[in-house]
């Protein structure tokens, strides 16, 4: 036994030791950062005295597109730290200054323009790592780099002061971060966190330059960061944060016939939010009456000829801190299904190998996606529930995590309870290996299946039905549920990247009664098998800069093993000069449609198989500092979900920016849609996403938002139900925000909605609301 105790121990120690070689490895990246009490004035002029003090270091490569190459431009930075707060300064040369690209934007929408910042992972171990980034104006831009899930999250917002002026050699930024913001192991003596500074240099292409060279070899990003040493003395002060705000909202709404009446609604409210820094690895949130409003405006999207639920990103302020905490491989935790909530709590803590989030909330409905295979939808009840989500990860080392998730929400007569178990393995710096397993409990209310029903009554005495259009679908059968139910998933991936090519298989099994209601699972009964790979090029001396080819096949069944689809698809996309992208692919899939009996949840001899063939190109430019645009096309074959046949569709999405001064911005969505069949044209949709932004300083702005749906049918070509002809939704919202900081805010805004259809055609208003917001972070 001992004999085999040893060899395990021996194999596991030579598959880590291609990632156990952080970036402290000789000749990768240093430096000590030296302690000095005085803080730097925070203006944008490095000609403070206190910068001589500070650590020195040089921007000397390029990392993209060039692959480690000398840096085309010289980029100074300074580094040192008081007991509180953490100092970088940066001086960005550059051989023709008006060429900088910065534009007073709102905060965290500067991607594309001149910046610097740096990258800190505060525990050492390549799994998290704070961004901070500004551009020469002073506007700030953070993120959380989760090297788990391969995502960057722009939804952390730390408090942290910068500031940047535009010089005649190029400009300066100075940077000031808050040690209270961010999460650390406070052993005695100095620490090592990991450690990068970055610039963005955009000009014909975007330059991305680096204090050290990254390898492309090396699937994990964040193993390759180098390491900054120092921070003996820390004091956080109480590390207590407390935001109370001030809500007033003031709305009316009335039918959508003309002469309906208004019915007013007017209301205060009074909350208060507490951040808590127990200590430098542990988090307290807790909230009280809180403002959850949502003060900008979601961005359009186009929901036709699909049975799926639409996707939002979370906005709100007490969901967003430390989210990433509870990411795991599958959308277990989607925050925005908690609506309403009274209070809610939040506890989060970090160490070198351990990873604990807890959160907890009550919500004055309960909302949950009914999930399925061929549709899913939202539900709602008007009963208070109880939510809660916690996560657990350890991290052995860079190339291992094991992690655990549960989610829970209950009210009187509905619960669903989540428990998951995870895994991600990197034998290799080439090759990583996941999986996921998840058991759920559910009970749905006896009648809820009654809110999906397509006829008055009870459908489900209708069947069986084979009339293309029963009263009764899949959403019924999904939620008539006698009494509490279980199911499980489970996830396996593979992936083996190099630096030129990659090559990846997954598998996930979702079953017929697995729920995970507090995230975002829109789909069950299925298993899908994935299988793909790509070659990428990195051409020197040319106009594009990296070019992929790849695709992918897969086949999707139901848990009884009949196909719902199976695809093969492939692309070349590349980048190039003009900041551009540019890509083109096709797919070709066997698909079904509707079911034809409804009261049915078998896809043999139930649906209909179609072949589609469709292509699509994409293009984005950024030629000049005050222009950017992007367009998407699709077309080709599409079933027509409504009907169950084979159409023909076209949809394009464009996108312009103009930056028409340096402070005035206008963002242009379109979308356009039509889907033809035999007998003619069966529909055609139109959005468009209008968004004026005038940022009057780094801290106030005014913005102008409408969002203009329309959409034309022709009744005479469905079979089965006789929608309107014309439908349209005109949104407008006009906001006025001064921003100190993310949490210290005043808002004041108006905002209405249009509608007109068949009944009442012509736009009728609908709604209007009037509303302030106000509150001021208090750092104790």
């Amino acid at each position: 036994m001992k004999s085999r105790i040893s060899a395990v121990s021996a194999l596991l120690a030579l598959s880590f030791a291609p990632l156990m070689s952080h970036a402290g490895s000789a000749g990768q990246f240093s430096l000590q950062v030296p302690y000095h009490a005085d803080a730097a004035s925070i203006d944008g002029d490095l000609s403070d005295p206190v910068w001589q003090h500070a650590a020195v270091a040089t921007l000397n490569y390029e990392t993209r597109p060039a692959e480690n190459a000398p840096a085309p431009v010289v980029t100074e930075a300074r580094v040192y730290a008081s007991e509180t707060t953490l100092y970088v300064a940066f001086s960005a040369k550059d051989p023709n200054p008006n060429a900088i690209r910065a534009h007073l934007r709102p905060r965290d929408d500067i991607w594309g323009e001149d910046l610097v910042g740096l990258k800190l992972d505060t525990f050492n171990n390549a799994r998290l790592a704070y961004n901070f980034f500004v551009n020469p104006l002073g506007v700030q831009l953070d993120s959380i780099e989760n090297e788990l899930t391969k995502e960057e999250s722009k939804a952390w917002d730390g408090i942290w002061d910068s500031a940047g002026r535009i010089t005649d050699e190029g400009y300066e930024v100075e940077i000031a971060i808050p040690l209270s913001q961010l999460s650390f192991e406070d052993k005695p003596g100095s620490k090592q966190w990991g450690f990068e500074l970055i610039r963005f240099y955009p000009r014909n292409t975007e330059h991305r330059l680096s204090s050290h060279k990254i390898s492309r070899s090396n699937s994990c990003q964040l193993c390759q960061l180098g390491v900054v040493s120092g921070f003996e003395a820390v004091d956080l002060g109480k590390g207590l944060q407390l935001t109370p705000s001030l809500v007033a909202k003031g709305s009316r709404e009335r039918e959508q016939a003309p002469d309906s009446e208004w019915q007013d609604d007017n209301n205060v409210d009074a909350g208060l939010d507490l951040r808590w820094a127990i200590n430098p690895s542990a988090l307290v949130n807790a909230t009280i009456n809180p403002d959850f409003s949502q003060v900008e405006a979601d961005a359009g999207q186009l929901n036709v000829n699909s049975n799926f639920t639409l996707f939002f990103e979370e906005k709100r302020a007490f969901f967003l801190d430390n989210k990433d905490y509870f990411d795991s491989q599958v959308a277990l935790l989607h925050t925005r299904n908690i609506a309403d909530p009274d209070y809610g709590v939040k506890f989060t803590q970090k160490s070198e190998n351990h990873t604990l989030a807890f959160l907890g909330t009550n919500d004055n409905g309960s909302h949950f996606l009914v999930p399925g295979n061929l549709s899913s939808t939202v539900a709602s009840l008007d009963e208070e529930s109880h939510n809660l989500a916690a996560r657990y990860l350890y991290t052995s080392s860079e190339a291992l995590a094991i992690g655990a998730v549960v989610t829970g929400k209950k009210s009187d007569n509905y619960h669903n309870m989540v428990v998951s178990a995870d895994v991600k393995y990197q034998p290799t710096a080439q090759d990583t290996l996941i999986a996921q397993l998840a058991t759920s409990d559910t009970q749905y209310p006896d009648e809820l299946y009654r809110d999906f029903c397509r006829v008055d009554g009870d459908c489900l005495q209708q069947v069986p039905c084979n009339s293309g259009d029963c009263g009764v679908n899949e959403r019924v059968l999904r939620t008539h549920k006698d009494g509490a139910f279980g199911g499980e998933m489970y996830k396996l991936g593979y992936k083996h990247a190099t630096r030129n090519y990659y090559l990846r298989a997954d598998y996930e099994s979702i079953g017929e009664d697995f729920r995970a209601d507090l995230g975002f699972i829109e789909k069950v009964d299925q298993r899908r098998a994935v299988a793909g790979g790509g070659y990428v090029w990195y051409p020197e001396q040319s106009w594009f800069n990296e070019v992929e080819l790849g695709g992918d096949w897969d086949v999707t069944q139901n848990q009884n093993g009949e196909q719902i689809e199976q695809e093969w698809e492939g692309f070349l996309v590349a980048e190039g000069g003009w900041q551009s992208f540019w890509g083109t692919g096709w797919v070709t899939r066997d698909r079904v449609g509707k079911r034809l009996d409804g009261s049915s949840l078998a896809i043999e001899g139930n649906t209909t198989e179609f072949t589609e063939t469709r292509v699509w190109l994409e293009s984005s430019v950024a030629p000049v500092t005050w222009l950017s645009a992007g367009v998407e096309i699709g077309f080709g074959d599409e079933i027509d979900i409504a009907n169950n046949r084979l159409g023909d569709s076209l949809d394009v999405e464009t996108e312009l920016e103009l930056k028409l001064t340096d402070s005035l911005a206008l963002e242009l969505n379109h979308n356009y849609y039509a889907l033809d069949v035999d007998d003619g044209r069966l529909l055609t949709a139109n959005l468009t996403d209008v968004r004026l932004n005038w940022q009057l300083s780094v801290e106030s702005f005014i913005r102008l938002s409408s969002i203009y749906t329309h959409i034309e049918r022709d009744p005479s070509l469905y079979l089965y139900q006789t929608p309107d002809r014309l439908s349209e939704d005109l949104g407008t919202e006009l906001l006025y925000g001064y921003k100190l900081n993310p949490l210290s805010v005043f808002y004041l805004g108006y905002g209405d909605n249009m509608v007109s259809d068949d009944t009442y055609p012509g736009l009728t208003r609908t709604e209007q609301t009037l509303f302030m917001k106000m509150s001021y972070a208090f750092i104790l």
